[in-house]
């Protein structure tokens, strides 16, 4: 038994039908070969087909949207990173400038070799690797260890290069750590494989640190620590440490709740910290 219909009447201004099965063909709405305006208007009224203008995003949702791209990009999500990237450039009525930006950003995430790198550390094979660091400097690496780690939001790739020369000015006190580098995935430019022996881990020191008040019962234990114990009203824990420049952030942010105890080359590093800090508020400190 077939299913009773209702017939409407329109009334459309001249070459407005030629427009209607234009639009029900892009979209495969067809009766038999040929276009279908009655399946075009079910379409629309059963909400199964989307009409209007672009969706519009603001300043606010944008910035939203391409941080969740960055995320998924470091953390190795490519493919969803993409779909983001798609959404936005195709349906976001965007800007000339930004539209144009995001599709360099598509490139960038295609060209990452993210993969590449994971795959590198799996096999436990060295590899070369360029990196333009943020002062717009190109730095070659040659990388026996690596290992990707999460730090304020963000997945980084730590790794153990033989290369020392770009860092020993600038943690002279600490040369145990010489050869370990943190880098950002976006600012990988190429990656080589090459033949040689795999470290084992990163080069570490062991920090000795105290939580004191609030942070003795609400420090969070990290996967480094060795050592956690409380005496008395401090709790005490021994951190193995590859990067000082993520403990010393940790470790001003809970200010005097946090103390580094040993070793004094890290210890030192935040004393100066501190007096740059009081120099730029024209303060002293007097020891």
């Amino acid at each position: 038994m077939s299913r009773k219909k209702e017939t409407i009447t329109l009334s459309i201004p001249p070459g407005t039908k030629e427009q209607l099965e234009a639009i029900a063909r892009s979209l495969n709405i067809l009766w038999g070969k040929e276009p279908s305006i009655s399946g075009l208007i079910v379409a629309i009224a059963q909400q199964t087909l989307e009409v209007g203008k672009p969706f519009t995003l603001d300043s606010n949702q944008v910035n939203a949207l391409q941080q969740a791209i960055k995320a998924l990009n470091d953390a190795g999500r490519i493919g969803e990173a993409q779909s983001i990237l798609a959404l936005l450039v195709g349906r976001g009525n965007l800007a000339a400038p930004l539209r144009q930006s995001l599709l360099k950003q598509a490139s960038q995430i295609t060209q990452g070799g993210r993969i590449q790198i994971e795959d590198l550390i799996q096999k436990q094979q060295p590899f070369y690797l360029l990196y333009q660091n943020s002062q717009g400097q190109e730095l070659e690496y040659t990388v026996r260890h690596a290992e990707v780690r999460f730090f304020e939001r963000r997945f980084y790739l730590l790794i153990w290069c033989e290369e020392t020369q770009d860092v020993e000015n600038d943690i002279p006190d600490l040369p145990e750590l010489w050869h370990n580098r943190c880098l950002s995935f976006d600012r990988i430019r190429s990656v080589l494989p090459m033949s040689g022996d795999w470290r084992g881990q990163l080069d570490s020191i062991k920090v000795q640190l105290h939580f004191k008040k609030w942070m003795t019962k609400s420090y969070e234990p990290k996967n480094d620590d060795l050592e956690d114990e409380i005496v008395g009203d401090v709790r005490q824990v021994v951190r193995q440490v590859v990067d000082p420049f993520w403990l010393i952030r940790e470790v001003l942010r809970y200010e005097e709740n946090c103390v580094v105890v040993s070793p004094d080359s890290v210890r030192d590093r935040i004393k100066q910290k501190l007096r740059s800090l009081c120099g730029a508020y024209d303060m002293t400190i007097d020891e």
